[in-house]
């Protein structure tokens, strides 16, 4: 039975016929689509009968629950804080006949300016009559300043029938005392001037923002000093924000001070407590068993606001097996990347396995989170760095195109060589070769013939080839496949990831935190608080220009936004013989470093930072060149994957998602060559001039190392 439409409102004393608590499952789920919502926004039913008889009801999806309580904090005429007066939860099966409104979670929450009333008590008891539930948490001696009677309170249950849905009554919506007159907020004349009218409580926002700044080391005075430049710029206090005081960034100082991660003796307990008392943050948790591997997924409330923002429409990168080697599970990391390409972790998976094994559990409870926050989000394209994941499962769970990131595979190597082979030269030869064998430009049908060439040139090193055979030769096969089956990222993400790397090694893999690697509790507290604190500082930094000084010494550099810098005018490349490319140094005008391979996946810099194995900003300037200017061949990974759309079109997939954009690709790969086509028929597109006196002016240091070269000129 359908609910009548003109039940489907605020519903006076005097309305016709109410449903019952038997219907409420024929009520429609409402889902506003703004971020955060109140009571004014949901079409209330009045309820008929029962112990709830009168009060008002809807349902909503329990994964907006949240955004409701947040919704109701942040009413104009009454600002107000809900605290949880109670919570009682049930474990599924234990039931056998639930009522239509029996719940997994019941929680009630209620106004923190109430319901006891100390207003007019002098001698420090409350109100014998105060209509407080019985809660068993006493009279809150540390919040009596704040009681001033108020009643406002509802409830939410997650039904047990319906797991997904969460039923919302709501006992009393007006915050009045119990003779009915307006207790705090604009509408009580006594609350006007002072602290009543606004919230009792700090925004959540301001705290992680306190929170953060102190993690980071930002002290007491620079905090308050900053804060009221605010106020000062917003003209005075608007809410409770405003009146941020010492004493309250004290309270957090001592909070951080006196925390730990150790909060059991037990690692797996310790984990257990944590997951309770952080629930909001975790979207998945599977605790270790004979048959089933640990899995802990965590995003906290600023993340999964990052990976909406950033996220939709936009990518979204796996960065996963981090700390395989020293940390007792290691670390998954899913990132987006901000306006200036910087990698911002959005979400981490600890697991006990490998992540591929249990990725079918989480992955969809994550898509759907995002989801329910916006139905209309959606990521452009998803980046994995590891071939045996499973590429579909994530495909389906968040309906886009799936692309290979190969960052991980070539630092690698170029460490393993750099470290097991002494001489440049070889290490530059091999380095290409074993570009051209991943990405099969000259492996043709049989791969493994090239990687036996390989082995026979370089026989000689021996060091090398111990580590190849026993970590490459078996499934170097797998990632060729995979290279010839999607298309492989460009370095403007590579940079991102290797900075987000190497800021979370610096952080996490610090030799004095050695005695903590084997505890999963310290992982998980040292990820969300001190890491969390220093990428949300560098977002606040990025939009406020605040704290850049702090910021810059917190974070490894990304080499694509330092590649910006160098103009072209400093590069150089040889016309004739594209095997090599000059870059002239930006902080030391006497010094040309030389880029081996340029426009490859694979080149190599001379470069000190190059030679740590990093991907450095001269071997991304030189690929952007070449990629922009056309003056050398497309990438590897690009002539690889254009083959294989060519043969996906005479081979049709089963698989719609990969034949849309397959089409789409080459339609858009055609497009562009009959733009070209266009620009030089027409004269627009000029061939390149061998102008070489402006250069030479400027940069004469290129042109002495260089003399014997055919020069291309750069304009």
């Amino acid at each position: 039975m359908l609910i009548p439409k003109h039940c489907i409102h605020f519903v006076d004393a005097n309305a016709t016929k109410m449903p019952r608590m038997e219907d409420i499952l024929n009520l429609p789920v409402q889902d506003p689509i703004c971020k955060e919502f109140s009571a004014a926004h949901i079409n209330w039913v009045r309820l008929e009968g029962g112990r709830q008889g009168g009060d008002d009801i809807a349902l909503i999806p329990f994964a907006r629950v949240d955004d409701f309580v947040k919704g109701e904090s942040f009413n104009p005429e009454c600002p107000a804080s809900f605290r949880i007066e109670s919570r009682r939860k049930r474990p599924e099966g234990s039931i056998a006949k639930p009522r239509v409104d029996g719940y997994l979670e019941y929680t009630l929450y209620w106004c923190s300016y109430g319901p006891e009333d100390y207003r007019d008590s002098d001698s420090g008891v409350g109100d014998g009559m105060s209509s407080k539930p019985t809660s068993g948490k006493g009279s809150r001696p540390g919040r009596r300043h704040m009681m001033r009677g108020c009643l406002c309170h509802f409830t939410i249950k997650r039904l047990y029938t319906r797991p997904l849905l969460a039923l919302i009554i709501y006992n009393q919506k007006r915050h009045v005392d119990k003779s009915g007159a307006p207790c705090h907020g604009l509408l009580d004349r006594d609350a006007v001037g002072t602290r009543a009218m606004y919230a009792p409580r700090i925004s959540d926002e301001l705290r992680q923002k306190v929170m953060s700044l102190l993690y980071v080391g930002i002290s007491l005075d620079k905090i308050i000093q900053h804060h009221t430049e605010e106020m000062q710029k917003q003209g005075g206090p608007q809410n409770r924000d405003g009146f941020l005081t010492r004493n309250d960034v004290r309270n957090m100082e001592r909070t951080i001070r006196n925390s730990s991660h150790e909060l059991h003796e037990n690692d797996e307990h310790s984990v257990n407590m944590w997951v309770q008392r952080h629930q909001k943050h975790v979207f998945y948790f599977q605790d270790n068993s004979a048959s089933e591997p640990f899995v802990l997924g965590i995003q906290t409330d600023w993340q999964l606001q990052q990976m909406l923002r950033y996220g939709n429409n936009s990518l979204i990168s796996f960065h996963s097996g981090f700390g395989l080697k020293k940390l007792k599970y290691p670390v998954c990391s899913l990132l987006v990347f901000n306006s200036f390409q910087n990698a911002i972790p959005v979400a981490w998976i600890i697991t006990s396995s490998f992540v591929g094994k249990s990725i079918h559990k989480w992955i969809v409870l994550l898509s759907e989170r995002l989801r329910t926050k916006d139905p209309r989000w959606r990521p452009n394209a998803i980046l994995l760095d590891d071939p045996s994941l499973q590429f579909s499962i994530i495909r389906e769970a968040f309906q886009c195109r799936v692309l290979l990131c190969a960052w991980h595979v070539r630092r690698t190597l170029i460490k393993k060589l750099i470290k097991k082979c002494c001489n440049f030269e070889v290490q530059r030869e091999m380095f290409m070769h074993l570009g051209w064998i991943l990405y099969c430009t000259k492996c043709g049908s049989n791969a493994m013939d090239s990687v036996e060439e390989f082995i026979q040139i370089f026989v000689d090193q021996c060091a090398f080839m111990d580590y190849f055979k026993n970590h490459w030769q078996t499934r170097i096969d797998m990632w060729i496949d995979a290279i010839k089956s999607f298309p492989v990222t460009t370095p403007e993400t590579h940079a991102a990831i290797e900075s987000y790397h190497l800021t979370l090694k610096s952080m996490l893999l610090k030799e004095v935190c050695g005695n903590f690697w084997l505890r999963v509790d310290w992982l998980i507290h040292a990820l969300t608080t001190e890491f969390h604190s220093l990428y949300w500082l560098d977002q606040y930094s990025l939009e406020t220009g605040y704290f850049e000084n702090v910021k810059d010494n917190s974070f490894s550099p990304n080499a694509w936004n330092h590649a910006l810098h160098i103009p072209d005018v400093d590069v150089m490349l040889d016309e004739q013989n594209l095997h090599l490319a000059k870059v002239l140094s930006q902080t030391d005008r006497s010094l040309v470093y030389t880029v081996w391979n340029p426009g490859s996946e694979f080149s190599l810099c001379d470069c000190s930072w190059s030679r740590l194995g990093n991907l450095c900003k001269h071997v991304i300037k030189v690929a952007n060149f070449c990629r922009y200017r056309q003056v050398a061949k497309p990438s590897l990974s690009a002539q690889v994957y254009k083959q294989n759309l060519l043969t996906l079109l005479q081979n049709p997939p089963d698989d719609p998602l990969v034949l849309d954009h397959t089409i789409l690709h080459v339609a858009r790969l055609q497009q562009d060559i009959k733009a070209l086509e266009d620009l030089s028929n027409s004269g627009l597109l000029q061939p390149i001039s061998l102008d070489l006196s402006s250069q030479m002016a400027e940069n004469p240091l290129l042109f002495q190392q260089s003399s014997d070269w055919p020069i291309l000129k750069i304009d």
